[in-house]
């Protein structure tokens, strides 16, 4: 070797594992991407509508850059698209950005799932609804809504469906004295007559004058309508927006709904103004507030809120906390009438949050509706 002429080809070299030329952080800005709606997600394609407040607005297919990863893109949120945005059929674009949001309607599995569950973006309002009677209205889903609405910054409503099978005036005393909206419905009878609880009332038509009262509610918002199975949410999303959405009846043993609606879908409503939209979401049977700090779900029980002045410091709010000067003010007279049971459905919250009820058992006990 010490003779040896060196050359190049003594020389090892590893090649880079990333390639010869350096990859750049820099990501194109996209400055022409237009801004569409996204209205339905599907198995990693979204549809979205293009111009939705011009002469033509279009439908587009659409699918996710890489550069956005795994951040969630739910119905209601506005996205930068580019690409083919004709909405000819098989087109496809491409969504490279999410536009800041205004809010965020968020829930958990239960109430110590770490995991948060984007609903819908962009809403503002909250339309929770409940059937006077099948199935049986529950005060602890309410409750949970009110929550789930204040924390986002939603304003709520409370829409009473099926109003002809059941009064539903005591069931809605029980929000009487809170800042919420509330909007009764009910199917449209011949010759007057009240139908009876059974499978044939779902073949019923939502009254005009229901319509209209509801109509009036959602005008000029965008509205997310919230519920357990079998209350009717598609069956009020199809008269109001003349869509086809699926529709069930009510289990005979168990009382509860039927799911039919499988994903949310956002439509906009004939005979409002511009921007009117309503998001129909699947039916839910738990709606966890993992994401809400005690602090935020003690403030959503707004009636309850001024008597907490009069707390020891670090109280917990139990029924066995030393002090508490809520179980006081539940029966003054200036108190609502139903403020003993927003004190037991507060507690039973704060309790789930803390871990101190088995999964379900909570939910059952919340589900009892006032009688």
């Amino acid at each position: 070797m010490a003779g040896r002429t060196w050359d190049e080809s003594d020389v090892r070299v590893r090649a880079n594992k990333r390639g010869s030329r350096p990859r750049t952080k820099q990501r194109p800005a996209h400055e022409d991407a237009v801004v569409a709606r996204v209205i339905a997600v599907d198995r990693g394609r979204y549809t979205c509508v293009v111009d939705e407040d011009g002469p033509a607005p279009r439908t587009v297919l659409c699918v996710r850059a890489k550069e956005l990863r795994r951040r969630p893109i739910v119905p209601g949120d506005r996205v930068g698209v580019v690409g083919d945005v004709t909405g000819e059929p098989d087109t496809l674009a491409r969504i490279v950005r999410i536009e800041p949001r205004t809010t965020v309607l968020r829930r958990s599995a239960d109430d110590t799932d770490p995991v948060e569950r984007v609903i819908v973006a962009n809403a503002d309002r909250l339309v929770l609804v409940l059937a006077a009677a099948s199935p049986t209205p529950r005060t602890g889903f309410v409750d949970r809504g009110l929550v789930a609405a204040w924390d986002a910054g939603i304003t709520p409503v409370v829409c009473m469906t099926k109003s002809d099978l059941a009064d539903p005036a005591e069931f809605l005393s029980y929000f009487r004295d809170l800042d919420v909206l509330t909007v009764t419905t009910e199917r449209a009878t011949e010759r007057g007559q009240r139908p009876e609880a059974g499978l044939h009332e779902q073949s019923l038509a939502i009254s005009p004058e229901s319509l209209d009262r509801l109509r009036a509610v959602l005008d000029g918002h965008v509205s997310v309508f919230l519920g357990p199975s079998g209350v009717g949410k598609s069956t009020l999303v199809n008269a109001l927006t003349g869509a086809d959405r699926a529709t069930g009846g009510v289990n005979d043993v168990t009382g509860r709904g039927r799911h039919t609606s499988s994903s949310a879908l956002a439509l906009t409503v004939p005979g409002t103004r511009p921007g009117t939209w309503v998001v129909d979401t699947p039916g839910i049977r738990s709606l966890g507030l993992a994401h809400v700090a005690e602090e935020d779900l003690l403030n959503a029980f707004t009636d309850l809120v001024p008597a907490t002045a009069d707390c020891p410091r670090g109280c917990l709010h139990t029924a066995d906390s030393p002090g508490c000067a809520l179980d006081a003010w539940v029966h003054r007279p200036e108190a609502s009438p139903a403020a003993p049971e927003r004190l037991e459905s507060l507690r039973r919250l704060l309790a789930a949050s803390r871990g101190e009820t088995q999964r379900g058992d909570d939910e059952k006990r919340l589900g009892q509706a006032i009688t």
